[in-house]
């Protein structure tokens, strides 16, 4: 991708960002991806490319790592329970129960396979807080929300990639579905990721000692991001996991060793603006990506999907959280509402569709896409619009 396009979107989400001053009832994801579907419209963007590789390996590491550096280590403490249930546990029920969903509701408009619905679901099953956190928190008095939907949002990215290289491997080469076969590689690839990330994490806390410039500490923090992500992949691991262990690892070791807060305001202000940098790029790409999908002939299919995606997730989380006492003492029905509707869809569902794009195409393939996209942007915009209402609603 040549550097003046980004240049030109980095303005554009610069303006966006400034607009939203209070971060309250400004669906800043939703304007993004609006805009950037007009901007497919205009012939010097038309011809942009995105790849599942620049968003994969240039623009997820960052983020992820930013999102586990930040998060509170208290707050997993507090929620990782639940947090860890819905990050895995959680996905393989979501996965199930849509893709069975998905296969059922498409016979009645059209044909798709049982393999292509459960790719389908797998798709739409990473959530992407993003600027929900912010809404969330400037508009109810339970911040414990937001934590456990962060918190689930970091951990999900890397099993919902899993699951989903296993299911698109099943579909590309029209093998038989293994249940065992995926619960195997989910598990190796997700706690060995895990295992990686920690361990590198834990090594560079403790490198961090050999500089005292607070600038050199900044470039360590990004070797630690891009360097456990490259490693973790090249081993055959869940990049994302790794990266997600070695932030929260760093950022725990820190608290606990070190006591420069200057060191700390320094690493949180650079990580702040490449993270507001990297979101306003990634949302105009995904409306200039989608764009080119959205005139298809199955429109009320991708409705259906996107209203049940939303239902199944609200009966996963409200049955689970209501049903334990250790959760509902701590999540109400309220909370768990508003939980349910901030799961919202990104980055990483976005990863996914172009490397079905990118693995092969025919008529399954493209009506996948196309209908993926179409439930994404639904929950882009709709979700988002819809936060900041039903919390003040619900929680005030």
């Amino acid at each position: 991708m040549a550097l003046t396009p980004i240049i030109i979107l980095l303005f554009i989400g610069y303006i966006i960002f400034t607009i939203d001053k209070k971060k309250e009832n400004f669906p800043v994801p939703a304007i993004l991806t609006l805009v950037g579907i007009g901007l497919f419209y205009v012939p010097y963007f038309s011809q942009v490319e995105v790849t599942p590789n620049i968003i994969y390996h240039v623009l997820l590491p960052g983020l992820v790592f930013t999102s586990a550096y930040q998060f509170p280590i208290d707050a997993f403490k507090q929620h990782g329970g639940l947090i860890s249930f819905l990050a895995t546990i959680g996905i393989v029920f979501t996965v199930i129960m849509l893709g069975v969903s998905i296969f059922a509701l498409a016979g009645l408009f059209t044909s798709l396979s049982f393999i292509g619905a459960l790719l389908i679901a797998t798709m739409l099953t990473p959530t992407d807080p993003v600027s929900v956190t912010a809404i969330l928190q400037q508009s109810s008095r339970e911040p414990q929300i937001a934590n456990v939907l962060e918190g689930e949002s970091l951990i999900n990215d890397g099993t919902s990639i899993v699951l989903f290289t296993v299911i698109l491997s099943i579909f590309l080469e029209n093998s038989a579905l293994s249940f065992t076969q995926i619960m195997w590689e989910f598990a190796y690839v997700s706690l060995g990721g895990s295992a990686i990330g920690f361990l590198i994490g834990w090594l560079f806390s403790q490198a961090i000692h050999l500089t005292h410039e607070r600038d050199y500490q900044v470039m360590l923090s990004i070797v630690v991001a891009y360097g456990t992500f490259n490693v973790a992949e090249y081993m055959g691991l869940s990049g994302i996991l790794a990266t997600v262990s070695a932030g929260m690892m760093l950022s725990f070791e820190f608290g606990r060793l070190i006591k420069e807060k200057q060191f700390r305001e320094a690493l949180d202000n650079f990580w702040r603006v490449f993270e507001v940098s990297v979101l306003s790029i990634l949302f105009l790409l995904i409306g200039l990506v989608a764009a080119d999908y959205l005139s298809f002939n199955y429109w009320v299919l991708g409705i259906l999907i996107f209203i049940v995606s939303i239902a199944i997730r609200s009966l996963l989380i409200i049955s689970f959280t209501q049903f334990f006492s250790l959760w509902r003492h701590k999540i109400g029905w309220k909370s768990a509402t508003i939980l349910s509707w901030s799961g919202i869809k990104g980055a990483v569902s976005v990863f996914m569709i172009l490397s079905v794009k990118e693995a092969g195409s025919g008529p399954e393939t493209d009506l996948i896409i196309s209908l993926t996209f179409a439930a994404l942007l639904l929950s882009l915009v709709i979700q988002s619009i819809g936060v900041y209402p039903l919390s003040k609603k619900l929680l005030q």
